[in-house]
Parts: C-alpha cells; sequence; structure tokens
C-alpha cells in the first residue's frame, strides 16, 4: 500500500514538472539516457494551429508543426546534438526527445501561433546516469591501483638490487688475507764458524 502511494506521488509529481501553465517555467529532471516528453498543453491540433519549438537562450527552432500544409519537422539544433533523437506528437503536438545527454539540459519553449500565441517553457536538466559515474570511478580507481603497484614493484627491485651489492662488497671484505710477519733468531753451528741465520715466519690469520 505504502508503494503504492509514494508510486502514485512520484508520477503526480512528473507531470506537474512537465505540463506547464502560460508564463511559467517547470522543471523537468531527467537521468541521462532516458526519453522526456514536453507537453504541448493541447488535446487536439486544430488546421489554424502553427506550434514551434524553441531551445536555449538564443531560441533555436528545434520542432515545428503546421498543421496547415501538414508538415511535422524535426531539425538537429545547435551543433547537432538532437540529430535523431526528437519526435512529435501528430495528435497534441507534445516534443519527445529520446536518449538524453547532458548537452539537452536547457530552457524549452513551445508557442502555439494561433489567434492568441500561448507560450509554455521548460528547464530541462539531464542528470548522468548512475552507470556511466561507476565506470568513470572504477576506472579512476583502477589507474590508481595500477600506479601504486607500479611504484611497490619499482621500490622491491631498487632495495633488492641495494642489497645484493651490499652482499657483494661483504663477501670480498671476508676474502681479504692479512699477513703478519715474524721474525725468530736461531744459532746455527758449523766447523769452526758460527754464524747467526735470521729464519722468517710468517703467521697467516683468516678474518671473518
Amino acid at each position: 500500500m505504502f508503494h503504492s502511494f509514494v508510486f502514485c506521488w512520484l508520477c503526480f509529481w512528473h507531470l506537474v514538472g512537465v505540463f506547464a501553465d502560460p508564463g511559467e517555467v517547470k522543471s523537468v529532471s531527467v537521468t541521462e539516457g532516458d526519453s522526456v516528453t514536453l507537453d504541448s498543453s493541447l488535446t487536439q491540433i486544430k488546421t489554424t494551429d502553427l506550434i514551434i519549438w524553441k531551445f536555449g537562450q538564443r531560441e533555436h527552432t528545434i520542432a515545428q508543426i503546421n498543421k496547415a500544409a501538414g508538415k511535422f519537422d524535426t531539425y538537429d539544433g545547435p551543433d547537432g546534438r538532437f540529430r535523431d533523437r526528437l519526435k512529435l506528437d501528430h495528435q497534441n503536438g507534445s516534443l519527445t526527445i529520446t536518449d538524453t545527454k547532458t548537452t539537452h539540459s536547457g530552457l524549452y519553449q513551445v508557442t502555439n501561433s494561433d489567434i492568441t500565441p500561448i507560450t509554455h517553457r521548460f528547464n530541462v536538466t539531464v542528470y548522468g546516469s548512475l552507470g556511466s559515474g561507476l565506470m568513470i570511478g572504477l576506472s579512476s580507481a583502477a589507474v590508481a591501483v595500477f600506479l601504486v603497484l607500479l611504484a611497490a614493484v619499482g621500490i622491491f627491485w631498487i632495495y633488492k638490487r641495494h642489497r645484493k651489492t651490499d652482499q657483494a662488497d661483504q663477501t670480498r671484505n671476508e676474502d681479504i688475507t692479512y699477513a703478519d710477519p715474524t721474525f725468530y733468531q736461531r744459532k746455527a753451528k758449523k766447523s769452526e764458524v758460527k754464524q747467526e741465520e735470521e729464519v722468517v715466519y710468517a703467521g697467516v690469520v683468516m678474518k671473518r
């Protein structure tokens, strides 16, 4: 019951935002990729009706209905942003924008140049879809993680190389042999001649 009430309220709010009274500017919100219909407030187009839809502050004509001439024309608009996205209702003159983009946000107005011209205005806001925002966020996060991993690999490689260099230097130092010469005197006896000889003993010490 509660969900049904909420759904009905949202539908009513959406209709209030899309149907405009003369002289008022109605706000309309839509998610990017969805369609939105702007109502002309007519129930049936008469032969004398000349309906013109315009967009933006410069009032670019994006759609026109001339019932007497049997014309229901749509235009690409500035920068071709409305190409293949505009549909006119041949019964009441309402304008539907399909596959909306954020560039479709702005001021829309419809004028019926019958006997007394009547203008209705709509301020349309197209919000970026959650999916595209999520993908952008995930892409940014993936790039950040990749950069962190790349930096970690670089630091590990430098550390490992530096450690190997230290170990090689330590090994060379341990292989050095120090000789400490020691002198001893010894008396040698020969026939009728006394001679002292000096014998050199070298002590070898291994240092680790």
